[in-house]
């Protein structure tokens, strides 16, 4: 099944059905008077977030939704049918935004989340609605309100606990094969991840989730490679594991180049948690991966773990510092919510 994260929709809710112009005909009332109905309100579009889905590729084969309109009034009294509403199913993690592709309409992160995008337009009243004393047999009925049209933009970011960021090729697709069930295509040449990977990962009997994105390369923010578009779905995560590749002749270039992508993308990923990870050390000796930790640990100023994602080598440490790092937000993010005020942004 292919990756889809971004999709363009038209959605239409039904318009309300016209009231009816009727007068009671039968043959031994001598008072018949008027009896027209009113017209049924047409059908809303809503947006659901449901289980089981990680991808918009449904919206790809289908990409109108259009509501069912309301039915006119009938003679008798009769108040016609409503139109049946129609649900797009989104995944969890689903933004909709307008037409601008800027503006936030909803943001979908709960399961079952429901959220009305267009409201069907009210039926119109029958000749029965106007009927007086100064006016018994009015022959005016008002027409059915029309359904709301209009576009909007499907962008999912995935939700994830981590978020692996680093250059092609540094390793972060070995990482997610080595730590998980998830099978991302790992080989021994130079490519990069072309679609967003998700693994469930498990340390001393807590699992949580690893995202894994394509690679990041210098301009990315400009829309070289496949530039800072998979960038979103590290948003929601709790903390991001930069990977190093330690083969690499520029390693401390390598590690500013991811930096400097983050703050221009913005959206607060540079100030993110971070586990900054040396790979690849199984081709490394212990002279080189002590001199080069130790440049690491100076550029970025904060703690730097070995491991290898071949060998295995430190993928347990790392883990743990990743659920250290998961269980700290969760305790902000609650005692945010308790209190209703932020904490300052995280510093490394």
């Amino acid at each position: 099944m292919k990756f889809l994260d971004l999709c363009k929709v038209y959605i239409r809710s039904g318009s309300g059905g016209g009231g009816a112009v009727s007068f009671r005909r039968e043959k031994y009332i001598e008072f018949g008077g008027p009896d027209g109905g009113d017209g049924g309100d047409g059908g809303d579009v809503w947006a659901e977030a449901v289980d089981g889905l990680n991808t918009l590729i449904d919206f790809r084969y289908q990409q109108h939704f259009f509501a069912d309109n309301g039915q006119h009034g009938m003679g008798r009294q009769r108040t016609s049918k409503t139109g049946e509403d129609i649900v797009l199913r989104v995944p969890v993690g689903t933004e909709i935004l307008d037409e601008d592709e800027e503006t936030v309409l909803a943001d979908m992160t709960e399961l079952g989340q429901r959220v009305l995008l267009a409201k069907g337009g009210n039926g119109g009243w029958g000749n029965l609605h106007f009927k007086s004393a100064t006016n018994q047999a009015p022959r005016r009925a008002n027409a059915g309100q029309p359904g709301v049209e209009r576009t909007i933009w499907l962008r999912l970011k995935l939700i994830a606990d981590v978020g692996l960021l680093g250059l092609p090729n540094a390793g972060k697709s070995t990482f997610l094969a080595a730590t998980s069930n998830a099978r991302p295509k790992v080989a021994d040449y130079p490519f990069t991840t072309l679609h967003p990977n998700l693994g469930v990962v498990g340390v001393d009997n807590v699992e949580f989730v690893v995202a894994d994105i394509p690679g990041l390369i210098e301009g990315a923010h400009e829309g070289r490679g496949l530039g800072d578009l998979f960038l979103g779905h590290v948003e929601r995560c709790a903390v991001l594991l930069h990977l190093v590749d330690g083969t690499s002749g520029t390693l401390i270039e390598d590690y500013h180049t991811i930096i400097a992508e983050l703050d221009a993308y913005g959206a607060g990923l540079a100030d993110k948690p971070r586990v900054t990870v040396l790979n690849k050390i199984d081709a490394l000796d212990d002279e080189e991966r002590a001199f080069l930790r130790e440049e690491l640990e100076e550029a970025a100023q904060q703690k730097v773990y070995l491991m290898s994602g071949v060998s295995k080598e430190g993928l347990t440490e790392v883990l743990r510092a990743l659920r250290a790092q998961i269980d700290d937000s969760r305790l902000r993010t609650k005692a945010e919510e308790d209190t209703g005020e932020e904490d300052a942004p995280w510093q490394p």
